[in-house]
């Protein structure tokens, strides 16, 4: 069966994160994901964090189904090799700051006589318009200027980052699903102008502000930090057990009801301070103490099944070892394996999106630096003595250490 993208070629000019993120999506989705890279060692990621066998399993993480390609932008030949490119690809992906692709010879003007109809997408700190759109960003930059830094953490405690790059993966799946509605749009409307998406990590992260955003517009009051409680809901957050915290989140009085009778605590539904979810936020402390002092009395495994058996929303506090040990994330599959030819066996995070008729699947590991040069490059018809130019390189004969080559 033919995966939902795979009519679709994508030049994939981004580094880093959110860019890749977004071209690996297209790619598990079926895209043929052309990453271009630059010589000297290519998408920096390459380089950095945990590996084995000399892969950064990061790099890993992020690109698979894809094949890569080192082309010198900066080379006259370079530059006539991505405008081969672009010629039979139906995307364009770039994360550099706004304006220096128009620099290198590729304004949108004259992307489209490249090739008309292409759909072309932008990801950057602060996006194409505003004051900012040249200013250098980073997603903890984005994080603190969205807003979102300012929500964590606790209310005495300074505002606290994602432990994770959030702005870089929720930006790159922006970019991945304005794609995928520009190329439907281009499938249903072919006369019409092709369309550019323009993606910024600052307001992808000020999108997720939910209802922290629809309170201040509503008010105008700043919600305060709240932790791990929640502001506009009680009792939610973590609870300490005899031996392990727990997360419990009744969110409206139906829950509440089912976590007083799990609990075995009826009196909580005749306090009037509790009857109400406004009347609980206000009483928060002391009913955070009541259903604290009653889960002290066992253990967070049986809690969790006396919890789960009533029907209240409740679970463990994983680190990432627990997460991949759970049966739950086994059955979904959520670690997966790709066989590399140089490297060996390479772990990685699996699909989120579960297909019934044309699941995702590897078909591609994580491609060596320039590793697909010679078959891309054969199907643009450029001749063998302008490669080394048009790479700043020599064409990638697999080295000893093919992350030196």
């Amino acid at each position: 069966m033919t995966a939902p993208l795979a009519k679709y070629k994508i030049v994939d000019l981004t580094r880093v994160l959110s860019g890749p993120f977004c071209t690996m999506l297209l790619g598990d989705l079926g895209a043929d994901v052309i990453k271009v890279e630059s010589p000297g060692g290519g998408d920096p990621i390459r380089q950095q964090e945990a590996g084995r066998n000399g892969m950064s399993w990061y790099f890993a993480t992020f690109n698979r189904n894809k094949r890569s390609i080192v082309i010198d932008l900066k080379a006259e030949e370079g530059r006539e090799a991505l405008a081969r490119l672009i010629r039979e690809a139906d995307v364009l992906v770039e994360n550099f700051r706004p304006g220096v692709l128009a620099r290198l010879g590729f304004s949108a003007e004259r992307l489209q006589e490249l090739r008309p109809g292409l759909v072309t997408c932008s990801i950057s700190g602060f996006g194409a318009n505003g004051p900012y759109r040249d200013r250098p960003a980073f997603d903890f930059i984005a994080q603190a200027m969205s807003g979102f830094m300012s929500t964590n953490g606790g209310a005495a405690d300074p505002p606290l980052r994602s432990g994770l790059p959030i702005s870089d993966l929720v930006s790159g799946i922006y970019a991945a699903l304005g794609i995928v509605s520009a190329l439907l749009r281009r499938e249903t409307s072919p006369d019409r102008p092709a369309e550019h998406i323009d993606i910024s990590l600052t307001a992808s992260m000020t999108s997720l502000l939910a209802y922290v955003a629809s309170h201040y517009f509503a008010t105008g009051e700043v919600l305060p930090r709240a932790g791990n409680d929640h502001p506009i809901a009680s009792p939610y957050g973590l609870f300490q057990t005899a031996d392990q915290p727990i997360a419990i989140a009744p969110s409206d009085t139906v829950f509440f009801r089912r976590l007083a009778t799990a609990l075995d605590l009826p009196e909580l539904l005749d306090d009037p301070d509790f009857d109400t979810a406004p009347s609980r936020i206000r009483h928060r402390q002391r009913l955070n103490g009541i259903i604290e002092a009653r889960l002290r009395t066992s253990g967070a495994a049986d809690w969790i099944d006396r919890l789960n058996e009533a029907g209240v929303p409740c679970g463990p506090v994983y680190d990432v070892a627990g997460v991949f040990a759970d049966a739950q994330m086994k059955a979904q599959e959520m670690t997966i394996t790709a066989e590399h030819p140089e490297y060996g066996e390479v772990r990685m995070l699996g699909f989120p999106m579960k297909f019934a008729q044309q699941p995702c699947v590897v078909r591609r590991p994580p491609p060596l630096m320039n590793e697909h040069a010679s078959e891309i490059l054969d199907a643009l018809g450029i001749e063998a003595d302008k490669r080394h130019r048009l790479a700043g390189m020599n064409e990638h004969p697999l080295a000893a250490n093919p992350n030196e080559a």
